[in-house]
């Protein structure tokens, strides 16, 4: 069930969900925009040379390679099909009883910006800065403000608490507690499962 505007506050106020720092005018009907911060982590060039020489593929047992940018206040320009990692101003913390979802504004789609690639879900007992996986789909560059309205938060009531929710031993939790983008970490347990099937 997602909660609307009355109940995201009841949930903040009784502890189930924190979003830090919380603005209470980016509270909308049924969601909490979330803003830009002013780090990312960029892929470096494709001529690049240097760790790409050796490795010009990503590939997802082996750990990327990015490079940081801090805005520091100052726009970034995203090129046309260009895919880089941001995060969330806020801290989001989610309760074991709810879960979330990271979405576009709309204003920014008709931009031609994705805010995910895929990713945009937030487990429960989640704590930290949302990663957001930026892609320009214009034909034209984009400019990225930090601090700028980047997404909407929208958070669901399960049908009952998780069992071992997002941070437990065991869960693989690659992500909790981190702060500012988080590049892959899919190496770290990176494993593949037979597609071979048995004659009949």
């Amino acid at each position: 069930m997602l909660l609307s505007d009355r109940d995201l506050n009841r949930a903040i106020k009784d502890g189930r969900l924190a979003v830090d720092p919380f603005e209470p005018e980016l509270v909308q009907p049924s969601s909490i925009d979330v803003r830009l911060d002013q780090h990312l982590l960029v892929w470096p060039p494709v001529n690049a040379g240097g760790w790409y020489e050796v490795s010009p593929a990503i590939d997802p047992a082996i750990a990327p390679y990015m490079l940081p940018v801090d805005m520091e206040g100052r726009p970034y320009v995203i090129g046309p099909g260009e895919m880089l990692l941001a995060s969330t101003l806020e801290r989001v913390t989610v309760g074991n009883g709810l879960a979330a979802r990271v979405e576009g504004k709309s204003s920014i789609g008709r931009l031609g910006l994705a805010v995910h690639v895929t990713a945009g879900f937030v487990d429960p007992g989640f704590s930290g800065h949302i990663t957001l996986e930026l892609v320009n789909h214009n034909p034209r560059p984009l400019v990225l403000h930090p601090g700028m309205r980047i997404g909407q938060l929208c958070v669901f009531r399960m049908t009952s608490p998780a069992e071992l929710p997002y941070g437990a031993t065991g869960v693989g939790s690659h992500y909790q507690g981190q702060r500012g983008p988080t590049a892959s970490r899919a190496w770290q347990n990176f494993r593949t499962w037979t597609t071979r099937r048995e004659a009949a």
